[in-house]
């Protein structure tokens, strides 16, 4: 054991005076009072300790600070690889949304086309049914027909309406009159009216269109 001042206790242990103080309040130094002097009563083989502890402390620090700097490599990597990450998730993802988009654009187009087909198969079938013409393909015109139940009895007689215009010599506002007539009587389902295409037809001899002819 040996005695010391407080400042030599201080270097002794590599603190300041005050840390010495505070040692004192807490116990964890012994000190007495001679001729008015506060002496710190000092372990000589502390010193190797308190040596050692502080060797210990700066190998902590120096660890300390290798594992830091480690984990910000690794945390900066981490985050390059995630930004990576997501934008080919966001590359992906637009290109699948753009495939998705152009397929469905397709399959519309290919409904379009069968509907479109469907459409004009199903006018053609009901129009020639309507006619009683034959399922084999034939110009519109060559539909004007006369359908006879004897030599001398006439019950249908298809004609167009342009030809029937024609023959009848009407003047052309006239004819456009009867035409917005015969337009509108088709909106109405008038089954008078036979619709080929965008032509007109009527069956003369069946029904009676002098509410649309006048």
């Amino acid at each position: 054991m040996k005695k010391m001042s407080v400042a030599e206790a201080a270097e002794f242990f590599g603190v300041s005076r005050e840390a010495i103080h505070n040692r004192i309040r807490r116990g964890s130094l012994q000190s007495v009072v001679e001729d008015g002097v506060k002496m710190v009563i000092v372990d000589e083989s502390a010193k190797k300790t308190v040596q050692q502890t502080k060797r210990a402390q700066k190998v902590n620090s120096t660890n300390d600070e290798r594992y830091y700097k480690l984990l910000e490599s690794q945390n900066a990597k981490l985050q390059e690889r995630i930004e990576k990450l997501e934008n080919e998730t966001r590359s992906l993802r637009e290109q699948k949304e753009q495939m998705l988009i152009e397929e469905r654009n397709k399959i519309e187009a290919i409904y379009k086309e069968k509907d479109e087909q469907l459409k004009n198969i199903l006018h053609t079938l009901s129009t020639k049914f309507m006619l009683g013409a034959p399922l084999e393909s034939q110009e519109p015109e060559a539909l004007e027909a006369e359908i006879s139940v004897d030599e001398e009895e006439v019950v249908s007689e298809v004609v167009s309406l342009k030809k029937y215009l024609k023959s009848q010599e009407f003047g052309k506002k006239k004819q456009e009159k009867i035409k917005k007539r015969f337009v509108k009587a088709v909106k109405k389902d008038d089954e008078r009216v036979i619709v080929l295409g965008k032509k007109f037809y009527m069956d003369v001899v069946k029904y009676d269109y002098s509410d649309l002819i006048r």
